[in-house]
Parts: C-alpha cells; structure tokens; sequence
C-alpha cells in the first residue's frame, strides 16, 4: 500500500513538474529561432526612434478594460450558479489569472477557480464549470473570426503563398489529399463509437463524464438568465482584445502604413494568427504570439524588396511584435502584484475583525 502511495506521489509530481518544464522549454525554444540573427541593440534603436508609447498606453489602457468586461462576463455565470461574488474581487480574480499564466501556463485558471470558490465556499467542480465555459466560448468565438477573417483576407494570403510555389503547392494537396479527409472522417467515427458504446471501463467513463460536464457548463450558457447580456459582453470583451492590438499598429510607422494600404483586414489577420498561437503552452504566450504577429506582418510586406528592405522589414516586425507583447506583460505583473497585495491586505482586515 504504501509502495502504491508513493508511486502515486511520484507520478504527481512527475505530471506537475512537466507541466512547467514543458511549456518553459517551448517558451526558449521559440524565443531561440525568433530572435536568431536579430541585432537588440538595433531593435531597441527601432524602438526609441519610431516608437510612439503614446498608442501603447492606450493599448495598455483597452487591455485593463477587457479584464473588467471579462469579470462582468464570468458574473453573469456564476450569478446562474447562485454564487454571488462581488465583481471587484472577480476582477482581481481574473488580473491574478495571467499574471499565474506568465509562470505556470494554464495554472491560472485553476487558480482563480480556487481563489472564488474557497472566497464564497462554493463548490470547487461548480465554479470550475463554470470557468470552463468561459474558456470554451473563447474558442469558439476565435474560431468564428478566423473563419471570417481567412475568407477577407483570402486574396492577399494567397498572393503571398504564391511567393512560395513549393509551399502553397503543398497545402493545396494535403487540402484535396483523400487520406486527410479519410482520416477525420475515422476520427469522426471513433469519436462517436466511444461516446456511444456500452462499457464499464472506469477510465472511459471518467473521460465521458468529463465532456458531459463540459457540455453541460457550455450548454447552461443558452439557458441562463442575462444571457443576452452575456453575448453582448462577449462582443465587447474581443472588441477590446481586437481594438487594443488595432491601436497599437499605430505607434510604428511601417505598421500605420499597412492600415493604410491594406485595411482592417490586415489587423484581423494579424489578431486571428496571434490569438490561435495563444493557445501553445508557453508562458503568457511569449514566444509564439511574436512569431504569428511577425508572419501576419510579412503577408503584408512589398512583393517585391531587396533583401536590405526585407531585412529591415523583419527587424521592424520584431521590434513591434516584442514591445507590444513586452508592455503587456509588464502591466500583468503589475496587475498580478496588486492583486495578491489587495488580497493579502483583505485577508488581514478580516482575519483581525474575526479575532475582535
């Protein structure tokens, strides 16, 4: 018994420790090909002279709204619950969730389920569902818009994957490739059968229990009261996340420019790429979402540069990709510092009226 004790500890920590290990070694494997080659002195020279930080403070100012209309969000479903926390400490709830994310990917999600469940002792697997819609109507909102945006912006995707005839030969075969499509139509099938089959296999029920329960915590969302509100929360909260990076292309020249030549589209191409590498487990994104914003960028270079232009071109890209996410991540530590001082700080106040 205590041989099975300790494997399972092992086991544990083993499965905590990759969950850091992993999404860190991405993190520096990604950073290591984004900033091969890349002179920093000569970005930060970028930076200082074409920079206009003005733009980047009201990016930084949209982004602190969307935290907040994704805590009036996540109160609407937990109101359905009935669980009623106030909405400044679901706030600080959903501050100290990235700044969780910036060390242990995905841990801030957990985090901030702990933190409102044991603050109105509700149950854990309840305010966790509920999180878990949240989430998954994240992704099917960026679905969605990338759907849409790839359709915009279908001409100038393929005007630049056509710079590339090897490239763009291949995916229009793995496209058209029978095997591909044999493929997700067994996957499709497989699926089905394992939900549908008759078993008493303990793991595969645990597995079918958690996609109800899933299911089901989407699912409460069209029957919930304040759903309308709700929707309309969701536009505004990926409004925000849209308009903070749309306000941002305006602090450089060369990405003002792209706005004017290209439209809205290009800043929809560059969201839509930048939000997908958000889901790779690194820490707070760093890493992929500069490289999505820098390949988003390049669609929309000139066809035709020299390589001093396309040199100068990537340089600029990259400085823009790495001061936006930088100053991004700076205000979440400082939105996750204030968070755990504002609770430590309540913690205290209560704990002495208690003693009182």
């Amino acid at each position: 018994m205590t041989d099975r004790t300790d494997n399972g500890r092992r086991s544990h920590a083993i499965v905590r420790i990759m969950k850091i290990v992993i999404p860190a070694a991405i993190t520096v494997g990604l950073c290591y090909v984004l900033f091969t080659g890349v002179d920093f002195n000569t970005m930060i020279g970028v930076i200082r002279r074409d920079c206009n930080f003005w733009w980047i403070g009201l990016a930084l100012l949209v982004s602190i709204l969307s935290h907040v209309v994704r805590a009036m969000r996540w109160k609407i479903q937990l109101n359905a619950l009935r669980i009623y926390p106030p909405l400044f400490w679901i706030i600080l709830s959903i501050f100290g969730t990235y700044a969780v994310n910036l060390v242990f990917p995905r841990l801030g999600e957990i985090w901030r389920t702990g933190y409102i469940a044991t603050r109105q002792k509700a149950p854990f697997t309840t305010v966790f569902g509920s999180m878990v819609a949240d989430r998954l109507a994240d992704t099917v909102t960026v679905l969605t818009l990338s759907l849409i945006t790839f359709l915009a912006a279908a001409p100038a995707l393929i005007a630049f994957l056509t710079r590339y005839p090897e490239v763009y030969q291949g995916i229009l075969d793995i496209v058209a490739s029978p095997w591909i499509w044999a493929i997700v139509i067994a996957i499709a099938i497989s699926l089905w059968w394992f939900l549908a089959m008759r078993t008493t296999n303990s793991i595969v029920l645990k597995i079918r229990r958690a996609l109800q329960e899933l299911w089901q915590g989407f699912a409460v969302i069209g029957r919930m009261n304040g759903r309308m509100r709700w929707l309309l929360l969701t536009l505004a909260l990926w409004g925000c996340y849209f308009f903070q990076l749309y306000v941002a292309f305006y602090a450089f020249p060369f990405t003002t420019d792209i706005i004017q030549n290209h439209g809205i589209v290009a800043v929809l191409v560059c969201f839509c790429l930048s939000s997908i590498a958000m889901g790779i487990p690194s820490n707070g994104g760093i890493g992929p979402w500069q490289i999505a914003v820098i390949f988003a960028l390049t669609v929309y270079a000139p066809a035709a540069m020299t390589a001093t232009a396309a040199e100068t071109f990537r340089l600029n890209a990259t400085a823009f990709a790495n001061l936006v996410l930088g100053m991004q991540t700076l205000l979440l530590i400082v939105l996750g510092l204030f968070t755990f001082a504002a609770i430590a700080l309540h913690n205290r106040t209560t704990k002495k009226k208690s003693v009182i």
